[in-house]
């Protein structure tokens, strides 16, 4: 483990960089994928303290991530299944996912467009949001998408403009993937100024091993960096340890951003891909030298 370095005194009342990235890895969010063995794992390795969020797939469909959601829900966590819009069907199919999440005491939901070919009556995450707004949603935490390298399908303008419009309707952001800690925390400036005061969970990979890492991200079209990795295989040095990847130069560029009042970074998003024990185990390392 590498230590935090080029840290200043902040400000009267404000957190070091080192206090600021504890709190960060304390509160870390993971994200798990609704595989067949994605129960067993978060039940073997990861603390019941530790927010999940459960993506969903156009092949998939909402059932997997819904039911998975609720039964870790059962088991004491914090799941917030993701709300694909487009796999949404209409009103009825709304308010039917709604009334299952509210009798499971689900509280947390994460809203996005989703990449389905063909929308129902919600072709994108406002919609959608809009709609949870009008039925009176039970959910106290609402994340939106962010996203630091752009959208491969949209424009930049829009998206912006999608997220100002989004913010009302949300308690949090979280990232997309991004390997280049520069781009995020211009991206998270950029989005203050703007007026979006949400928090910001920072999107970043755990300890996964780099074929998982380049596989899953490449496929998953995750912007520049992932198409930086897909293509400069000789250069992969720059981003891999012998044994897999590690996130501790991005997570020690993105530090002393956690300390400052201009970007609302207020913890990190972390994709697992499902390697739950090797990114427990790197959190808890990094928690014990913090502490």
């Amino acid at each position: 483990m590498t230590s935090v370095q080029n840290e200043r005194t902040p400000a009267a009342g404000r957190p070091t960089g080192r206090q600021a990235l504890a709190r960060a890895l304390r509160d870390a969010t993971y994200e798990i994928l609704p595989f067949r063995s994605a129960e067993e794992k978060v039940l073997a390795h990861v603390p019941t303290d530790v927010a999940l969020t459960v993506t969903t797939t156009e092949a998939k469909g909402l059932g997997p991530t819904i039911d998975l959601a609720v039964r870790l829900g059962e088991a004491g966590y914090r799941a917030a299944p993701h709300l694909a819009a487009r796999q949404v069907r209409d009103r009825a199919h709304l308010e039917d996912l709604v009334a299952r999440l509210r009798e499971a005491g689900t509280d947390s939901v994460f809203v996005i467009g989703g990449d389905a070919a063909e929308a129902g009556e919600y072709p994108d995450a406002l919609s959608l949001l809009q709609a949870l707004k009008e039925i009176g949603h039970p959910f106290s935490t609402v994340g939106i998408g962010g996203y630091p390298e752009g959208h491969g399908k949209i424009s930049d303008e829009l998206i912006e403009a999608a997220l100002k419009a989004k913010a009302p309707h949300a308690t949090q952001v979280i990232t997309q993937l991004c390997f280049d800690g520069d781009t995020t925390v211009d991206w998270a400036r950029t989005v203050a100024a703007d007026g979006v005061g949400l928090p910001i969970r920072v999107g970043i990979p755990g300890a996964v091993s780099r074929q998982k890492l380049i596989r899953v991200s490449a496929g998953l079209g995750l912007g520049q960096s992932a198409k930086f990795l897909s293509k400069q295989q000789n250069m992969l040095w720059r981003f891999f340890l012998p044994g897999g990847y590690s996130p501790n130069k991005l997570v020690e560029r993105l530090t002393p951003a956690f300390a400052r009042p201009d970007n609302n970074l207020a913890g990190f998003h972390v994709f697992t891909f499902n390697d739950l024990d090797s990114t427990e185990a790197w959190r808890q390392r990094w928690l014990a030298t913090l502490s």
